[in-house]
């Protein structure tokens, strides 16, 4: 075996020296932009190892079949082949994962459930080589009838995707094509419809969006001399993927040891595994390190995708202008595999009602099993299906009520103390109305801005753009708005928790905090944010960040708008054990010496010991000398509950954040082409940890929503095959798609989270892609129900 010895390519601690000017509430520079500006940052798929080898994945043709055989015999003969491996060659009992149901095939057994599964796998000297060997792997099919919709999953004579599945939410569901159902009711809702003057309805859909991250899926498994492997990898939970790799090698999980890649964007995509498990089966086998990158072909169906969806959603409300009731059903597809789908469904019943006060309530959310990609984990969690039909539905009721639709949601908005439709009370601030009312107020764009100064159309801020298709006939501008609510962290009685591990020392005659954490950073920010935190609680300048690796406790998934406050919270509380230590210290050398060590407040500043009026006591120097002080413990929120599986009732959330957009479209309605002209937010943040990462954030996860509303879909055919799995027929925003985006932030403390911040990554997806709708529906006069909206859905044909 290799001795496990890091590859070239792996992360280094990041020292940031900052000034005064960089705790809580700045905005330092991040101490990896300037090396990804450069092209000089380390991704997964830089590592090298000077004697590893490539691995490849053979992949299914097929969405759902039986296997008849396999004969990899001619892979095999390849020269430069050292393994192929199939599902008989998994070395222990356990051969499938899961984040929480471990329904998924480590390779294929039996039958493939879904376009592109994992069939075998070949290490070659030469990725080439791989791939020669992986297409000389003759697997004989037979195809079955495909689970496609909810028609063919809970038909009668469906075919049962998981007939032996056992898992704790079997018992819930009315058919075993259903991998969760939550209802939620509350009131009577329909003894309120009566006592409504109006009651709209409306069918949506939400077509499957991708993360399209940027850096695709890879890693480096080396083998080790005591028998383990040493993983390097991009991924959003190192602790989940140890969980689910150590029982498929048949390995104790401390030799499994994992360290965090430079990961290249995430967005939920990484949070189920990979190739973690393939390339530290392939390393095990021949003895040699192995690499594994996909390429962008591959990574389409390497990852889990957005929840496809389907609504139905009924409203009422008086003349004056009140909700009365809502009644709504939410059919996700959560596709072969179970992936994240269950909490999917809490989150998008949970959040079905929106950000309004609405008593009575009658909803139902269930995702199904097909044989569709599966879905699991993207940036907004099934509260972005949601909140496409609740705000389609808001402004359907105030059309129909002939108020401005602004005015309609503030009288409705909820604030601190409305109920959810769980029961569960908003305990903190909740300033909807507030956030309608900034945004509304912001300066519009100029009008026809697309004319210049001489009167000639610019065709670069036209409808179609360069593709020079219009110059200005038929262009009409449209304008909208929404709001949206997110959870943040995880819910529904999760133990959440985050760990942090923190040293203080004096290095070169400086105090240093060294911070080491599980911290996946995906671009969020959170070493930045991290080295913040330890200037702020500790009153050094030096800050110096261990690699995420697993040779600390957990951190918990980079996902749910949670890292900032639980790793974050993490950070601060072990600096606060470290603080009380070192004021510890500083008593039993220098206590005798002023009577202020026993009496005064005593915080840690500009690298001294000082009373809360400002007197220095000590220097930090003089306190440590020689020795170091470190802590680490664990970091918790506070406790939520399960949904009851009839009511949906209970505290199920740790937090709440919300965010409004405006937006403003020009719309050819001849040629059904879209401009987005400005896509304004505000947003409720609690505190503003870094301020210029928090625009940052709002304004990704608004180019996310306007991604979904305009251009961003995995086209699945009925034969539940992917047609489009490439960045040449996937569309993503790009700087010329892409609207100015002007953002007002509030920061309303949160009293139950670290600094009274409230997690900001999500809530921006959720309100951007039905404020994007209805600005075309207010261009258009067209109905608009499903995103993304085509040309065909604005011109008929």
């Amino acid at each position: 075996m290799a001795p496990a010895t890091g590859p070239t390519g792996t992360p280094t601690r990041l020292d940031q020296s900052a000034g005064t000017r960089a705790g809580v509430g700045d905005s330092p520079l991040r101490p990896d932009g300037t090396l990804k500006v450069t092209g000089d940052f380390a991704y997964s798929s830089d590592m090298w190892h000077e004697d590893m080898l490539w691995g490849c994945t053979l992949r299914s043709p097929h969405a759902h079949a039986e296997i008849r055989s396999i004969d990899t015999g001619e892979a095999l003969r390849q020269p430069g082949v050292h393994a192929v491996l199939t599902f008989d060659d998994l070395p222990a009992a356990t051969t499938h994962y899961g984040l929480e149901i471990r329904d998924t095939p480590v390779l294929a057994h039996g039958r493939v459930r879904h376009h592109g599964e994992p069939v075998a796998l070949v290490a070659a000297d030469h990725p080439e080589t791989a791939r020669r060997a992986a297409a000389k792997i003759r697997v004989e099919y037979e195809e079955l009838p495909v689970v496609h919709d909810e028609a063919s999953a809970l038909g009668e004579g469906a075919q049962l995707l998981h007939p032996d599945r056992d898992d704790d939410h079997a018992p819930h569901v009315p058919h075993p094509n259903i991998v969760h159902r939550q209802p939620i009711v509350r009131g009577d809702a329909e003894a309120a419809a009566g006592r409504a003057d109006v009651i709209v309805t409306g069918e949506y859909e939400v077509g499957m969006q991708d993360q399209a991250f940027l850096g695709p899926e890879s890693g480096l498994a080396v083998p080790a001399e005591d028998g383990g492997v040493d993983l390097y990898i991009a991924t959003q939970w190192l602790h989940s993927d140890l969980r689910q790799i150590a029982p498929v090698l048949g390995l104790p999980e401390e030799k499994v040891r994992m360290t965090l890649s430079g990961v290249g964007g995430a967005f939920g995509g990484r949070e189920d595994l990979s190739m973690q498990i393939h390339a530290c089966l392939l390393a095990l086998r021949t003895g040699k390190p192995v690499k594994i990158v996909y390429n962008r072909f591959e990574s389409f169906f390497g990852h889990v995708h957005r929840h496809p969806a389907t609504l139905w959603y009924e409203h009422g409300a008086t003349r004056d202008g009140k909700l009365t009731h809502m009644r709504c059903r939410i059919v996700l597809d959560g596709g072969a595999y179970a992936s994240a789908s269950p909490a999917v469904v809490g989150n998008a019943s949970s959040h079905a009602a929106g950000p309004y006060v609405v008593d009575d309530v009658d909803i139902e959310a269930l995702a199904l099993y097909t044989n569709n990609p599966p879905c699991g984990a993207m940036r907004g969690f099934g509260a972005v299906q949601a909140c496409f039909a609740y705000e389609a539905q808001m402004d359907k009721l105030a059309a129909a009520l002939d108020m401005d639709p602004v005015d309609f949601r503030q009288r409705n908005a909820m604030s601190r103390g409305s109920l959810m439709p769980t029961g569960q009370p908003v305990d903190s601030p909740a300033p909807v109305a507030e956030l309608l009312r900034r945004v509304k107020a912001m300066p519009l764009p100029m009008e026809a801005q697309w004319e210049s100064v001489g009167g000639e159309a610019d065709v670069r801020a036209l409808p179609g753009g360069l593709s020079n298709t219009t110059h200005g006939e038929g262009v009409v501008r449209g304008v909208g708005y929404a709001v949206g609510i997110k959870n943040v962290c995880f819910s529904e009685g999760f133990d959440d928790y985050s760990t942090a591990r923190v040293r203080l020392e004096v290095v070169g005659g400086e105090p240093v905090a060294l911070v080491h954490t599980a911290m996946a950073e995906v671009g969020q920010g959170g070493i930045t944010v991290h080295t913040q935190i330890a200037r702020t609680e500790l009153g050094v300048t030096q800050v110096t960040l261990h690699p995420a690796d697993t040779q600390v406790g957990s951190a918990g998934s980079t996902s749910a708008s949670r890292q900032t406050y639980m790793t974050g919270g993490a950070v601060k509380h072990v600096c606060e054990l470290v603080r009380e230590k070192v004021l510890r210290r500083g008593r039993e050398l220098f206590g005798t010496h002023h009577p202020a060590w026993a009496t005064a407040e005593l915080l840690l500043e500009g690298g001294k010991v000082v009373t809360d009026g400002g007197e220095v006591l000590a220097s930090l120097v003089d306190v440590l000398g020689e020795e170091a002080v470190e802590a680490e413990d664990e970091w918790r929120h506070r406790a939520t509950v399960p949904f009851d599986l009839e009511t949906g009732q209970g505290f199920g959330h740790v937090q709440y954040s919300f965010a409004a957009h405006r937006a403003v479209v020009e719309v050819d309605t001849e040629l059904g082409l879209v401009k987005v002209v400005e896509l304004a937010c505000a947003q409720d943040v609690g505190k503003a940890m870094n301020p210029q990462a928090v625009e940052g954030q709002i304004h990704g996860g608004t180019t996310q929503g306007l991604g979904l509303a305009v251009m961003e879909e995995i086209v699945v055919d009925p034969a539940a095959k992917v047609r489009n799995p490439s960045f040449t027929d996937y569309l993503i925003p790009t700087i010329l798609d892409t609207p100015t985006i002007p953002v007002d932030v509030l920061e309303l403390a949160d009293e139950h989270a670290p600094y009274g911040l409230r997690g900001a990554g999500e809530a921006p997806t959720l309100s951007s892609t039905p404020a994007v709708m209805a600005a075309i529906r207010a261009a258009t006069g067209c109905a608009l129900p499903r995103v993304p909206v085509r040309p065909e859905h604005i011109v008929e044909v």
